[in-house]
């Protein structure tokens, strides 16, 4: 009960001080400061003890083992947040919010990331000040890169889908083309790793027949994007091997 009770008051309390009401009445805010005032410390914790860790495998697994923490009270933001906007209103940027949103990201844990970011962005959340990039570049930057060390260390399928609605999200953000490239690129790389799942399949009869001369254009526009954005983006290899590949399909189809 102690815990469920703890849980309610940290949905309650994050949702207070988030909400647009707080600034106009900062005395009705005093509980729900010294509870985020409290629950900044513990996050200023769990922060050093990750700092203190020098293997990049095992922080983000602390990162992953961290998150449940603090989801209460990012619950509490999140509802505030949708609230504010069907009233055409902002809510206060929660550091809390943010920071569990970028260890979600490092943690390829979309459920959590994906909600936080679409409200991290919506309400121009600020970034910890060790962050030298934008909002926009760090979000749509840090999603690629996942999605790129995924793939790197053999991950056959990697769902597009939430690249596709942070390249949405991002669209309009400041950020280096370098950074806009690598999210075209991880676009790019995940479908293709995804048609060719697909295809092994058909082959086998384990999966859908079809799709894979789509597959083939849809990434090869995310990867020609990514070049013009970045020359040394890495790639012209993949557009050369995989624009044969389409074009044998277009003349087999054909025949």
């Amino acid at each position: 009960m102690t815990s469920l009770a703890m849980r309610h008051r940290a949905r309650t309390m994050a949702q207070k001080r988030a909400a647009p009401a707080a600034k106009a009445a900062p005395r009705r805010a005093d509980r729900a400061e010294s509870d985020y005032q409290i629950r900044l410390a513990e996050l200023g914790e769990d922060l050093r003890g990750l700092k203190d860790m020098q293997s990049i495998e095992a922080k983000i697994a602390r990162k992953a083992e961290l998150l449940p923490k603090y989801d209460d009270w990012a619950e509490g933001v999140l509802a505030a947040a949708r609230e504010a906007e069907d009233k055409g209103q902002m809510v206060q940027s929660d550091r809390i919010l943010v920071q569990t949103m970028i260890w979600a990201i490092d943690t390829a844990d979309e459920a959590r990331a994906l909600p936080r970011a679409r409200c991290v962005l919506r309400h121009g959340m600020e970034l910890p000040s060790r962050f030298e990039r934008t909002l926009g570049c760090m979000i749509a930057e840090e999603f690629a890169e996942t999605a790129l060390r995924a793939m790197g260390s053999g991950a056959d399928h990697i769902d597009t889908r939430p690249l596709l609605e942070i390249a949405e999200l991002t669209e309009h953000e400041d950020m280096p083309d370098q950074a806009r490239a690598k999210l075209h690129k991880a676009i790019a790389i995940a479908t293709l790793r995804s048609a060719d799942v697909a295809e092994a399949g058909e082959r086998s009869g384990d999966g859908p027949a079809g799709g894979k001369k789509a597959a083939l254009e849809f990434a090869l526009r995310h990867a020609h994007r990514a070049l013009a954005l970045d020359d040394k983006s890495g790639v012209k290899k993949l557009i050369e091997q995989r624009t044969r590949e389409a074009n044998k399909l277009a003349d087999a189809n054909n025949d």
